[in-house]
């Protein structure tokens, strides 16, 4: 733990500063061995609930190498406090501190990590208890491990997939606002002498010009209003459903969406049934990380008709969520009572599905933008050389 305290030293100087000991007594005593005498020492340690979560992969390792150490029969509060001693990070430092004291206690690993909502999910909460109760929490930490790096894989490729178009985007935005609010009045203005009738492109892009220039502050506020705005409306259960439920209607990126959400519930349920967790339990844990409100509604849906005595596969399949695929071997591992077993490999096919969809969208993104982005300087160029080739021919 980290102590605050109060203290003066040889001199009879006041001094104040912060201290890491087990316990109080400890600290005192670390103090005085420093040739300080202790007044005042309060604890400094942080709220686990209002605690910043440490780095995702961090955390993965630290999860694979506690694995590692309970499987080589080391007793679980010597495994934290190797991990503790090894570890430089502070707040990591911290966590595996707090929950080596818990367990020395008497509690449960279980229940000291339920403290901590920013690192441990109820998805990990469940499984720690599950391994903790079948005595297996070294294949179940190694299970997480696994799982946790996978959804760091995905959610790598989604970046990967629309960080080019977004940076596209931006860079073709950016050119265009520079041409149209200092390129283009410089030339168009010499165009103003000119007798005849501008043709429609540049008279259209003269009255752009001049609307960037007057209300292009005016505008990017606007732009920054309506994002604000909407993001203040996706707090709101009704627009954030409305929103999540139109978004699986767009093209490819719906598709995007859905498999996304599929595969983290499947996989979620595979591991958790895997671990003994109850099927209704794992339902409930697993919705709650698919990411879009209109999924957690239909698979909430799903798990209502599992309590009322419905099958897994028929609560699903009326979602209409689950491709045949998907509902076939889910199915089939009901029958066979190799559940966790097909919802893993059902959640290895959608992951697989997720990988290709991706790969479809931004197949078809990008040359879709750079069409649109070389359109509107296309136009930009066509709009100043045509006043300029009919003057020619005029002259002509």
């Amino acid at each position: 733990m980290r102590f605050r305290y109060v203290a003066t030293d040889t001199l009879g100087k006041r001094l104040r500063g912060e201290i890491d000991a087990d316990s109080a007594r400890d600290a005192r005593q670390l103090l005085r061995e420093r040739g300080l005498v202790p007044h005042q020492l309060k604890p400094n340690d942080r709220s686990p609930r209002a605690a910043q979560a440490i780095p995702q992969r961090d955390f993965v390792l630290m999860m694979r190498q506690l694995a590692t150490l309970i499987g080589a029969n080391l007793p679980l509060a010597q495994s934290l406090l190797a991990l503790e001693n090894q570890c430089t990070a502070r707040r990591q430092k911290t966590l595996l501190r707090t929950l080596r004291q818990r367990v020395q206690e008497g509690c449960s690993l279980a229940e000291v990590v339920a403290q901590w909502p920013k690192n441990f999910t109820p998805l990990y909460c469940a499984m720690i208890a599950a391994g903790e109760a079948t005595g297996k929490l070294n294949v179940v930490l190694e299970e997480l491990a696994n799982y946790s790096e996978k959804m760091l894989d995905m959610k790598r490729r989604l970046l990967q997939v629309m960080i080019y178009p977004l940076l596209l985007v931006g860079v073709a935005i950016l050119v265009i606002a520079i041409l149209l609010t200092t390129v283009v009045p410089e030339i168009v203005g010499q165009f103003s002498h000119m007798q005849r009738q501008l043709p429609l492109s540049t008279r259209l892009l003269m009255r752009i010009s001049e609307g960037m220039q007057q209300f292009g502050l005016g505008i990017l506020l606007v732009m920054v209003g309506a994002g604000v705005a909407c993001r203040l409306a996706l707090r709101r259960r009704k627009c954030r459903q409305w929103w999540h439920r139109n978004q699986l209607r767009i093209p490819i990126v719906g598709r995007v969406v859905l498999d996304s959400g599929l595969a983290r519930y499947i996989k979620a349920l595979s591991i958790l049934i895997n671990s003994t967790v109850p099927l209704l339990e794992g339902m409930a844990i697993g919705m709650n990380i698919v990411g879009n409100s209109f999924i957690h509604q239909q698979l909430s849906q799903a798990q209502t008709r599992v309590r009322e005595g419905a099958t897994l596969t028929s609560a699903l399949d009326e979602t209409g969520l689950l491709t045949p695929m998907m509902r076939h071997m889910i199915g089939s591992g009901e029958l066979s009572g190799e559940l966790s077993t097909m919802l893993k490999r059902a959640a290895d096919l959608q992951e697989q599905r997720l990988t290709n969809n991706m790969a479809i969208a931004a197949t078809a993104l990008e040359p879709l933008l750079i069409i649109t982005m070389s359109g509107a300087v296309l136009f930009i160029i066509m709009a100043i050389l045509q006043p300029i080739l009919e003057l020619n021919n005029f002259t002509g």
